[in-house]
């Protein structure tokens, strides 16, 4: 249950429009809910304005289905990631209205329209081409939970000319996303541009000496910027989750 829909269920109870008893039986399910598969946190959006989202990987379709399928009972929008083509071309035949995004490997299932929580923009960058699937979890991520989220990719260090003439894209963003493999210098460079908080993603993307993103994450945490705020590897995800708490209203 998200806030709209307890404020409507209170509101109705105040009013008399429902009584005690059908609005405990609409409540007894929370904090959660108990699946075959999963335990449900019916009781996130309460407390973070979010609902639970489904990681996509390790899930069968099945499980994935029955998760999205109480959620959707509850009028909850519905974010799933790291979500392969084979499956969610399975899950769109179930869920016709899903929107699935082949690049940030992501689907989004709306009961109702995104509420705009947003104050500023999210800016996401990325480094290389090859590192827009992370930045692409991000800004999507960012997108669904009400941001307004501008994206800015390849303009990695090798050609740092590429991004200096986006200064202006730089100056007017609220929060950066910085998504970048190699040697991860991006956010470092971007933080030592802007006065606005950089999240830095270190991705898996590098020749050997990358460590599968271990070299990245390490550089990132050694930043001499001020301002950078590291994640793990490859979690647009989660870069996405804190910057909008950062840019919530």
């Amino acid at each position: 249950m998200n806030v709209s829909l307890l404020e409507k269920l209170l509101n109705d109870v105040k009013l008399g429009r429902t009584g005690v008893t059908d609005a405990l039986n609409k409540l007894k399910f929370l904090p959660y809910e108990e699946l075959e598969c999963a335990t449900l946190d019916t009781h996130r959006s309460l407390r973070q304005g979010f609902p639970e989202v489904i990681f996509g990987l390790g899930k069968t379709t099945a499980q994935i289905k029955a998760i999205v399928i109480a959620m959707l009972k509850r009028k909850e929008n519905v974010l799933i990631t790291r979500l392969d083509a084979k499956k969610a071309t399975a899950l769109k035949k179930t869920f016709q209205t899903a929107k699935y995004n082949a690049t940030a490997k992501t689907i989004f299932i709306k009961t109702h329209p995104v509420k705009k929580i947003g104050k500023g923009k999210i800016l996401v960058i990325s480094a290389g081409t090859s590192d827009i699937p992370v930045a692409e979890e991000a800004a999507v991520t960012a997108e669904c939970m009400g941001n307004d989220v501008a994206r800015l990719y390849d303009v990695g260090v090798a050609g740092l000319h590429r991004l200096l003439n986006k200064k202006n894209d730089l100056f007017s963003a609220n929060v950066i996303i910085a998504v970048a493999g190699m040697e991860g210098a991006l956010p470092s460079v971007v933080a030592g541009l802007v006065s606005r908080p950089v999240i830095a993603v270190p991705t898996s993307v590098g020749y050997g000496a990358n460590l599968g993103g271990i070299t990245t994450l390490m550089a990132m945490l050694n930043s001499c910027a001020a301002g950078v705020t590291v994640v793990n590897i490859d979690n647009g995800f989660g870069a996405a989750y804190t910057a909008s708490l950062i840019n919530k209203e």
